[in-house]
């Protein structure tokens, strides 16, 4: 008896220790069509009666809290609720299923109920070593946006009509339409965008293709993290320096490794913050290599009349 009780312990136990492996976080490629699309989970207390987590994904587009966690026989099956829309209806229910292979996650999701699925992997989201710490330069500034037409830029989704145009010097988009993505790609550095937005405007600046700086018409409003200049869904500035819709503004940002500042309308309102891990805008889920700008059309109008990038380098 002793030793049938040892074994079922030693098993027991081992399970648990297996089950720990799930806990981190974890950048995801979804493989959807037209194209894939980045998510990012982050896992706690995997291998314990109460484990936990967020999760973040086009479904919901915030960093929702995970509502039901299970691990079971080495599978891993989670869901939140997402909020409901603007029609006041509860959407579909996603449920992701993943297992641990090669230290990767494996698995598919779908709709609860529902026998379609598509399959996704994830990765383990890397440690990042540079910071903001007084050892970068300034290399040659680089004007993504020449003034004339949108050379350098391409449709996000090519299966969208592209409505982008430029009108005497401004780059302006006609929604509802595709994001558009640099051709570019990026690691550390400076960012100087001028852009103007009109009533309910609803646009965001993406940041290697994965962090989105929102761009919001909020004037007046508590500053929020969906408000203008937060970091979507993760970190709100100190203060909303929004100004009124029609007037033209600006966003001086400067990203090192995970190290984020935000100057809004010439006031820091990020300060040195730390990027945790993806948001809704994400294109790509490589954390660390360099990667492109997306600027948000798909929601409602935008005009952007400089879009000035500057590398910036090791002294």
């Amino acid at each position: 008896m002793r030793a049938q009780f040892a074994l079922l312990f030693l098993a027991a136990t081992t399970a648990f220790a297996a089950d720990q492996d799930f806990n981190g976080r974890w950048d995801i490629t979804a493989h959807t069509t037209p194209r894939a699309r980045a998510f990012w989970l982050e896992l706690t207390g995997a291998g314990t009666p109460n484990p936990s987590g967020f999760f973040v994904s086009a479904y919901g587009g915030d960093r929702n809290k995970i509502d039901s966690i299970e691990i079971k026989g080495g599978e891993l099956t989670f869901s939140f609720n997402p909020p409901k829309g603007r029609d006041g209806k509860q959407p579909n229910i996603p449920v992701w299923h993943a297992r641990l292979a090669g230290g990767k996650l494996e698995g598919t999701f779908g709709n609860r109920g529902s026998a379609t699925t598509t399959p996704f992997t994830g990765v383990r989201a890397p440690v990042i070593a540079d910071k903001d710490d007084g050892s970068w330069t300034e290399a040659t500034p680089i004007n993504l946006f020449n003034g004339k037409n949108l050379d350098g830029w391409k449709p996000l989704n090519p299966s969208t009509e592209m409505k982008w145009s430029v009108v005497d010097g401004v780059l302006r988009n006609a929604p509802p339409t595709t994001d558009i993505i640099s051709e570019q790609k990026f690691w550390n550095f400076a960012l100087h965008v001028d852009f103007r937005i009109v009533e309910h405007s609803n646009s965001g600046i993406g940041l290697r293709g994965r962090y989105e700086i929102q761009i919001l018409d909020d004037y007046g409003k508590e500053p929020g993290t969906h408000g203008a200049a937060a970091l979507y869904s993760r970190v709100a500035p100190k203060v909303n320096m929004s100004r009124k819709p029609g007037e033209w503004q600006s966003y001086d940002i400067r990203l090192v490794g995970r190290t984020l500042t935000v100057v809004h309308n010439g006031t820091k309102v990020l300060d040195k913050v730390e990027v945790e891990g993806l948001t809704a805008i994400a294109n790509n889920a490589d954390e660390a290599e360099p990667g492109p700008f997306i600027v948000q059309g798909d929601h409602s109008y935008v005009e952007i009349k400089s879009f000035v990038v500057t590398p910036l380098v090791k002294k």
